[in-house]
């Protein structure tokens, strides 16, 4: 196995598959990981969700602004 790491998304200008995922970002930084196209579409929108599910609950509640 490989390292394991985090990439911002914000970051990622693309993501092809022929066969192996290559992330290419803004700076031209390029990334083959292990990780599918569909797993890391997955994943991003999960992160998403959960990132407007906290920005959701930290809007309704007083205590956490």
């Amino acid at each position: 196995g490989g390292k394991q790491f985090l990439l911002n998304e914000d970051q990622i200008e693309s993501v092809s598959q022929s066969p192996d995922t290559i992330i290419v970002l803004n700076n031209g930084h390029t990334y083959i990981v292990q990780e599918s196209m569909d797993e890391i579409m997955e994943e991003i929108i999960k992160f998403n969700r959960n990132s407007r599910r906290i920005a959701a609950r930290r809007s309704d509640s007083p205590d956490l602004q």
